[in-house]
């Protein structure tokens, strides 16, 4: 499932391709709305919320998420789609551009003044542009509501704070050098977020996702991805396992023995 930083950068290509543009055609292929039309209406903006992506169209939300397949693509009038046709969930035409959302886990029409309804869950979003000490402080109490959590899984729910996914989450415990395992109440949460917001914000201008500082393939990395290789940091065999918040949400994780006590 894609990081925060990943459906940001969505969000800001969706942004710029339509922003200002007024809708000739609009498709969503789903049952529930798929009699929806909002052609003739003007697109306001894009943006992402965690995970979780918003096209404001008039007095609408288009609310969308990508799952572990979905993608948004721009292309012009009349071009090849880069997908077959059978995989879209949402068309958005234009006279200049044609937005096709694909394979997308979530696709709803909300009015925009019920817009919380599907994303006032989340926690605070790490990749907020007004993020300060305020959401900081949010994110921790909510972090620390459940002591007992594994830091791991309490770092993956959204309804702590939004953004963090599978690597940013295995990443984290190995930098602050803590087990997956251990409880949260039992780590710094001030500086999980603290860092959690950091390495998103490196991440949010460049691809590929780099946490080590090494932009070399197969550097990238300090331990997403490893498990059996030699840690960076002290050459011991990387261990990894499942782990998660929920029985059912289960996720790949790996860590180092030595370095993560």
């Amino acid at each position: 499932m894609p990081e925060g930083d990943t459906v940001f950068q969505t969000a800001r290509r969706q942004n710029e391709a339509l922003a200002g543009l007024v809708l000739t055609g609009f498709e969503l292929r789903v049952p529930k709305f798929a009699a929806a039309d909002l052609t003739g209406e003007t697109v306001h903006e894009v943006v992402s919320r965690g995970k979780h992506l918003l096209h404001r169209i008039g007095d609408w939300s288009l609310h969308t998420h990508l799952k572990m397949e979905g993608s948004w693509r721009v292309v012009t009038p009349g071009a090849r789609w880069p997908k077959p046709a059978f995989q879209a969930r949402a068309v958005l035409r234009t006279a200049s551009v044609t937005a096709i959302g694909f394979e997308l886990g979530t696709t709803e029409l909300i009015p925009r003044s019920e817009e919380e309804s599907a994303v006032g869950h989340l926690g605070p979003d790490l990749l907020d542009p007004t993020w300060g000490s305020a959401h900081a402080a949010e994110a921790v109490r909510r972090l620390e509501e459940h002591p007992e959590a594994p830091v791991f899984g309490a770092v993956l729910e959204q309804r702590n704070l939004a953004g963090v996914g599978n690597v940013y989450a295995n990443e984290l415990c190995f930098l602050r050098g803590v087990l997956p395992t251990a409880p949260i109440g039992e780590t710094d949460a001030a500086a999980v977020v603290d860092l959690a917001r950091r390495l998103l914000v490196a991440n949010r201008d460049r691809h590929p996702r780099v946490t080590t500082g090494d932009t070399r393939p197969g550097r990238r990395s300090w331990v997403y991805g490893r498990t059996g290789q030699p840690c960076r940091r002290c050459g011991t065999r990387l261990l990894g396992g499942e782990l998660g918040a929920r029985v059912g949400q289960e996720r790949v994780v790996t860590w180092c023995p030595m370095c993560q006590r």
